[in-house]
């Protein structure tokens, strides 16, 4: 945020903060805190478009904005929570996945817009909380003509974005942008965040036709739409008219013509077994004659092939020439969409506890920067502190319940050594009395 705004919106922060305390604290911290910063969104509007944005910091009434899709019965449920562990227990509250091997899908409308002629920035947090093994992350972008109850896989969208992850093969972000109808998927591998903690996800969509990936504020990919998804034919082809020179030898290594296949090389794959007999119960009649049986024949050496040597007349590929396709034709409207209106989330999940936060939909790059600095980037420390606290207290509580095991068994090997001392002098005692 610009110098200028960052001093405003924290004056206005301050603002309602004090207001709070000097109406002797029947104002919450948190209702301050929700007045704080849609202030402030409202003084970065000033050259910012905020078409969406969500961080579910009232209650339960995130639940009048949200509609779950009817589309299957057995979808699986949200809840909003902060999970185990946080950096703040109210602003890190979103919408967590709570059953495992589901289907969820549960979406969230807003004004109609069309993002022609404007840059297009859709942001917000995952936090796998569950180090999921597989599952989406991603969210889906539609036009107004969503039926949200029937919203399911086979929904039309417009942008799917966001960390996918499955077994060691899928750890990727998905970036698909629909064309003409159909879904184009970006060429290039985006790795995602697999390590628990919460995460920043933005895509930047370009007038110009250019795109940006950014985690966690940083940039991990960038490109051209026409070049990174298959939207378009090829602007070049090969020349059909042009064909490669019959003396063109584009080998790298060719046979040897020195090698001379060795004189003893051609021998039998296999080769009958002189050295069995014939069972004893053979009967011809029934079986047949009997043979020797084949066995594979230890002198074998498979197909020879002469040894490659570089060639020397090699002389690279061949460069075919190109020629503007006649199937190409420009298009720069690629990068916009009409109507878009709801923001989607349309996954599976095999183990839950996904936490999805902090959306925003706007035409603003470095609006979204800040927001993303001063939601993700404020808490993402205390988060991972607490974190590293329980953990290292649940070692400490296994490490005692580990201590008190063994010592329980110490003692109870020492009772049993007492016990069997005890009974061997009573039968010593009685020995002797009988003696």
């Amino acid at each position: 945020m610009h110098f200028a705004a960052r001093e405003a919106v924290g004056g206005v922060r301050a603002a309602a903060m004090a207001a709070a305390g000097g109406r002797g604290g029947r104002v919450p911290a948190v209702a301050a805190l929700r007045l704080a910063l849609l202030l402030g969104t409202a003084l970065a509007s000033a050259r910012a478009t905020v078409y969406y944005q969500e961080q579910f910091l009232d209650g339960a009434n995130w639940q009048k904005r949200w509609m779950n899709s009817e589309y299957k019965a057995d979808f699986g449920k949200f809840k909003l929570t902060a999970g185990k562990f946080y950096g703040d227990p109210v602003r890190d509250k979103g919408l967590q996945t709570t059953e495992n091997s589901k289907f969820y899908a549960i979406s969230s409308r807003f004004k109609p817009f069309s993002n022609k002629g404007k840059t297009l920035v859709i942001q917000y947090t995952v936090k796998h909380e569950q180090r999921i093994d597989c599952g989406g992350g991603y969210v889906k972008i539609f036009s107004s003509n969503l039926d949200q109850k029937k919203l399911s896989g086979d929904s039309h969208y417009y942008i799917m974005f966001g960390p996918d992850i499955c077994g060691s093969e899928t750890k990727k972000v998905h970036v698909i942008l629909n064309y003409k109808n159909k879904p184009h998927p970006i060429k290039k591998p985006i790795r995602c965040k697999v390590d628990g903690y919460t995460h920043l996800y933005t895509l930047i969509i370009r007038p110009d036709q250019t795109y940006e990936v950014k985690i966690d504020n940083e940039m991990v990919e960038s490109g051209n739409l026409e070049d990174d998804l298959d939207f378009l034919p090829r602007r070049k082809i090969n020349d059909p008219t042009v064909r490669k020179p019959t003396d063109w030898d584009d080998r790298i290594q060719i046979d040897d013509p020195n090698d001379i296949k060795p004189e003893d090389w051609d021998e039998p794959e296999y080769i009958m077994d002189t050295s069995a007999e014939k069972p004893e119960d053979w009967d011809d009649a029934m079986n047949g004659e009997w043979r020797y049986p084949m066995v594979k024949n230890p002198l074998y050496r498979g197909e020879w092939k002469p040894r490659q040597i570089d060639n020397p007349n090699y002389r690279g590929v061949w460069p075919h020439p190109q020629i503007d396709n006649p199937n190409y034709s420009p298009d720069f409207s690629i990068y916009s969409y009409e109507n878009i209106s709801v923001i989607g989330l349309d996954i599976w999940q095999v183990r839950a506890g996904t936490i999805f936060d902090n959306f925003l939909i706007t035409d603003d790059e470095v609006y979204a920067e800040d927001f993303g600095d001063e939601t993700w980037g404020e808490t993402k420390g205390p988060e991972k502190e607490m974190n590293i606290k329980q953990t290292e207290e649940e070692q400490e509580r296994e490490r005692l319940t580990e201590e008190k095991y063994f010592e329980q068994r110490f003692k109870k090997k020492l009772e049993r050594k007492k016990e069997s001392g005890k009974d061997r002098a009573v039968r010593n005692a009685i020995e002797k009395e009988e003696f």
